[in-house]
């Protein structure tokens, strides 16, 4: 699986890669269709501490594109949020394309 890594307003962090990196490879365990990761990691301005560090995920996978996002108040919260989201659509995903 490939995954490609997009910041926007923070500056690249080999330790966040490796952890959201760590995080993707579990899920393509489980869900071995899974192609390509597009991370998007950028940070907003807001009024409330518990948001503004944002993570989107877009998973390619065979159909359509499944996208998941969280702003949480640090990125990896954000990260396992928006892995949380993924896995449940992938999960759902698979139960539809079961043969019964």
């Amino acid at each position: 699986m490939e995954i490609i890594y997009e910041y926007d307003g923070v500056t690249a962090s080999d330790r966040l890669e490796t952890y959201i990196k760590d995080k993707l490879d579990k899920l393509h365990a489980k869900f071995d269709d899974v192609i390509r990761a597009d991370v998007f990691i950028k940070q907003e301005n807001t009024s409330s501490d518990e948001t503004g560090m944002i993570c989107n995920i877009r998973l390619s996978v065979p159909g359509p594109r499944i996208f998941a996002e969280a702003s949480n108040q640090n990125f990896e919260e954000s990260v396992n949020e928006s892995i949380s989201e993924l896995e449940r659509q992938l999960r759902k995903r698979k139960d539809k394309m079961k043969t019964y």
